[in-house]
């Protein structure tokens, strides 16, 4: 494995564990923003998931993606494997549902979200199932 790899790897890796970090944290503070009685909780709630989603999660996963991408065109044997596959069909579910969670976020400033708080604390599971099922197929190579 070439430096310049292990330098993609190093830095896909960080921007990773920060995307997942944000997504995770964003689904949550959803939870607490439905469950808010108090209009000053959700409007600071709403500033909270606004400078999470803009400045940290999207920036993280535009990076993670961009550096995804750069060590397929680096190697593109990569594509061969069944696993690698799989790992990328379940990234561009996470890239799904973190794009969903910028869309819940618009409908509860405007006070249009439908979800109850426990619809949001079953998709605030979401992510992490299937960070777990990437980090699996990424380090076992099942396939």
């Amino acid at each position: 494995m070439s430096s310049l790899y292990r330098w993609f790897l190093a830095v896909h890796l960080i921007a990773v564990i920060s995307w997942m970090a944000g997504v995770l944290y964003l689904w949550r503070l959803f939870v607490y923003h439905v469950e808010a009685k108090e209009q000053i909780v959700k409007d600071t709630l709403s500033v909270m998931e606004r400078k999470l989603y803009r400045f940290i999660t999207m920036p993280a996963m535009t990076v993670a993606f961009i550096l995804g991408v750069s060590m397929i065109v680096y190697n593109p044997n990569l594509l061969n494997y069944h696993w690698m596959r799989g790992k990328l069909a379940l990234a561009f579910f996470m890239i799904g549902i973190t794009h969903m969670a910028g869309a819940v976020h618009k409908k509860l400033i405007k006070g249009e979200c439908k979800f109850s708080s426990k619809t949001l604390r079953i998709l605030n599971e979401v992510p992490t199932l299937l960070m777990i099922g990437i980090i699996l197929l990424a380090i076992l190579q099942p396939f």
